[in-house]
């Protein structure tokens, strides 16, 4: 009997352990529907299409502090079978939700340079953590 008590514990552990493990990464981009919504500890991705060459980029303008938290900074990337220089490619930025609460993430795109100058793109996302 001691066997399959300490068997019938280790089960229950583990399922214990699954049910605390946050969902999967949620997929943000620029064709996403928002408002999105997040449990607490759970990741997403944002990626959203660009071209630093022609002096335009992604900003955060609200990174909504106080539900996310950011998991480094942007990575750029441009596809390998383009090949051509000026080609554009994908921004990538990575959350995760550490508080519950609402909030906006807000990113703009336009030249760093010239923040009066009126932003070409805005990608304003309603989220929502649990």
């Amino acid at each position: 009997m001691p066997y399959h008590r300490a068997l019938f514990l280790l089960g229950l552990a583990l399922l214990g352990a699954c049910a605390q493990q946050p969902q999967r990464t949620v997929e943000l981009d620029a064709e996403s529907e928002c408002p999105t919504r997040l449990q607490v500890g759970q990741n997403m991705t944002l990626s959203l299409p660009s071209n630093p060459s022609t002096g335009y980029r992604w900003l955060l303008q609200n990174p909504a502090p106080e539900i996310l938290r950011a998991l480094g900074p942007e990575v750029y990337s441009s596809p390998e079978e383009a090949g051509i220089v000026g080609s554009g490619g994908i921004s990538i930025w990575r959350f995760q939700a550490k508080a519950a609460g609402e909030g906006h993430l807000i990113l703009v795109y336009q030249q760093p340079w010239a923040p009066e100058v009126r932003p070409v793109q805005t990608f304003d996302c309603s989220i929502r953590v649990k």
